[in-house]
């Protein structure tokens, strides 16, 4: 029986576009500004502080920022990296320059599934301040109340099994109860091995070789609980 469910949120409950062409634009342009602006901050500090634990060098502040752009031209998922995205676009929110741009599919299934008693799960690579900030204001209103909890790759790899785990863990559910949403097979794999429920969102695509076992899914409203 399912109990919960646990999404991904790029190319799941978002398009790939927004993420790539509108949120990391975003954050890449206004890294350097918010990092040199904001040093004393004691929250930027600390990330600063854990680029140089993470790199093994002593870096001032400019090498500290060109350490972070490098991550990021490479989609390098590093934990400090991810929480300053997330403070980035938290500020972008709030300013009300930024709005989630999310299918209506999804949207509207969430809210059937928390209204019908499910709870409901984030996993994404980016940080859970920027998971939170996300759904707090989209383009079909304010999700983040739909949501119990959030996990980031602090957790664990979004492609290792021992993430999933304590995920449920996490939840206190065995993992059996939870169905895990993605786009990216390498990730049900992890959470399938985790002994997870699995459904692969293919939107515009129809997945082929090893997606046998997942159960395909075009919109959420093609999933069955």
């Amino acid at each position: 029986m399912t109990r919960a469910i646990l999404t991904d949120i790029e190319g799941t409950t978002t398009p790939i576009s927004f993420v790539t062409q509108v949120l990391y634009p975003y954050a890449r342009t206004r890294l350097p500004g918010f990092v040199r602006e904001r040093a004393q901050d004691v929250d930027v500090a600390a990330l600063s502080a854990e680029v140089q634990a993470e790199t093994g060098q002593q870096l001032d502040l400019e090498g500290v920022i060109a350490q972070l752009l490098a991550w990021m031209d490479a989609d390098r998922k590093a934990a400090p990296l991810k929480e300053l995205q997330g403070l980035i676009w938290e500020q972008g929110y709030a300013e009300g320059a930024l709005t989630t741009q999310m299918y209506e599919d999804a949207a509207r299934r969430l809210q059937d599934w928390h209204t019908a008693g499910l709870q409901l799960y984030v996993f994404s690579s980016g940080s859970v301040r920027a998971q939170r900030a996300i759904f707090a204001r989209t383009d079909q209103g304010d999700m983040g109340a739909l949501f119990s909890g959030y996990f980031d790759t602090r957790t664990g790899q979004k492609r290792e099994p021992v993430a999933y785990e304590r995920i449920a863990e996490g939840m206190g559910l065995p993992a059996r109860a939870v169905l895990f949403l993605s786009d990216v097979r390498e990730e049900l794999d992890a959470a399938r091995a985790a002994g997870m429920q699995t459904a692969w969102l293919v939107r515009e695509r129809v997945a082929a070789g090893p997606a046998a076992a997942h159960r395909q899914a075009r919109t959420f409203d093609a999933i069955r609980i």
